[in-house]
Formats: C-alpha cells, structure tokens, sequence
C-alpha cells in the first residue's frame, strides 16, 4: 500500500506524475506544519494558507533526501520533515515581516486606530486555551522552540536544523521557555513555578543532540 511506502520512495513516485504519492505527503506532515505555523503566528493570521503554500513548494520543487539517509524510514521522515518545517517557518517570517511593514504604515496614518488579535474572549478555565494564551505570549524564538520540542516531538539536534540555532541554545531556549509556562499556569495546574519542566521530562540538558 502506498501509505506504508517511505518518505524516499513516495518523492521518486510523485516526480513520476503519481499524485496519489503527493497526498500521501499531505497526510503524513500537514497536522505537525498546522500546529508549527498556528504557534508562530497565533490566531491573526491563516495558518493553513502558510501550510498550503509550504506544499505548494514542495510540489514545484521536491526535495532530495541526503543520500545517508535514504533507505532508512524514520531518517527519511525525519529529513523531509525538517525540509519542510523549514520552509513553513520561512514563510511565515516572510508573513510577519509584510504584517509588521503595513502595520508600520497604518500607524503612521491613524496612530489611534491599532488593531488587536489573538485569543482574547477564550475561557480562562480552559486549560488547553490557556496553554495556548500563554504560548503565544512567550518570546517567538521561545515559542517555535516548545511547539516544535512538545508537539512535534522533535530532539534538540533536529529543532536546532529548523531554526538554524545552536543546539546549546535550543536547550536553554526550551529550559526558559518552560519555565515561563509553568509559571504563568501554576494558579490553573495548582502547581508551583518550575514545577513544568520536571514534570514534562524536558531539562535543558547539554548533552541531547
């Protein structure tokens, strides 16, 4: 069945003319690109639109997986999904710069008049949105690392591939992080700060690659 087939051979099946190979692609990634770009960008902008556009490269122009790789599975997947996270986080940075220069320009015209988004309106009580309230109010560069480390379940190593950081700093980035989230939702969990990051499993340890 084609859903069994590896990352390698469903690309050499869709550069044939196979779509259905394509589709397979779509299902295999798109919930992990969807939760990426709805946490760089928050609920202002479309995320499936970025998503979209990030297949849409991969269409025209599909990658080749590094030879080293290919003829293992998990490698594979693991290759083409940090492809195209990459391709998604860069399209949304394209996305926020745009959003940040008419901003810039609207301001200019009508100071008075700035516009609000997010999650305002969201149930406190919601432990879920509150998470999600509290994710996107953590630093970009703290954000994208948790999405990508809690989510996506991605190893330092390969988060530090996506974002091109050092894989030190992706440790201390998640460490912070987390410490900030179990902080800001201590009153919710009932539990005291730092309490998170013990309790998740994930330490800024420096030896994770």
């Amino acid at each position: 069945m084609i859903d069994e087939l590896s990352e390698a051979h469903l690309l050499d099946r869709y550069r044939e003319g196979h779509s259905d190979a394509f589709a397979s692609l779509v299902k295999r990634h798109q919930g992990a690109l969807l939760r990426y770009a709805r946490a760089l960008l928050g609920a202002v902008h479309s995320a499936e639109d970025i998503v979209q556009e990030a297949f849409l490269r991969l269409a025209e122009k599909p990658p080749v997986l590094p030879p080293e790789v290919v003829g293992d599975a998990r490698r594979e997947r693991a290759a083409l999904a940090s492809w195209m996270h990459k391709v998604t986080r860069n399209l949304c940075m394209d996305l926020q710069r745009s959003e940040r220069r008419r901003r810039h320009r609207e301001s200019a015209v009508a100071p008075d008049e700035a516009a609000e988004g997010g999650l305002a309106g969201v149930e406190a009580s919601d432990t879920t949105s509150a998470v999600k309230r509290s994710l996107q109010r953590l630093p970009l560069d703290q954000r994208e690392v948790l999405v990508l480390r809690l989510l996506g379940e991605k190893s330092y190593r390969e988060i530090a591939q996506i974002t091109g950081k050092k894989v030190g700093t992706v440790g201390w980035l998640v460490s912070v992080g987390l410490k900030a989230l179990a902080t800001e939702l201590a009153p919710l969990i009932g539990g005291l700060p730092g309490e998170g990051s013990r309790r998740s499993g994930f330490s800024p340890a420096r030896g994770e690659l």
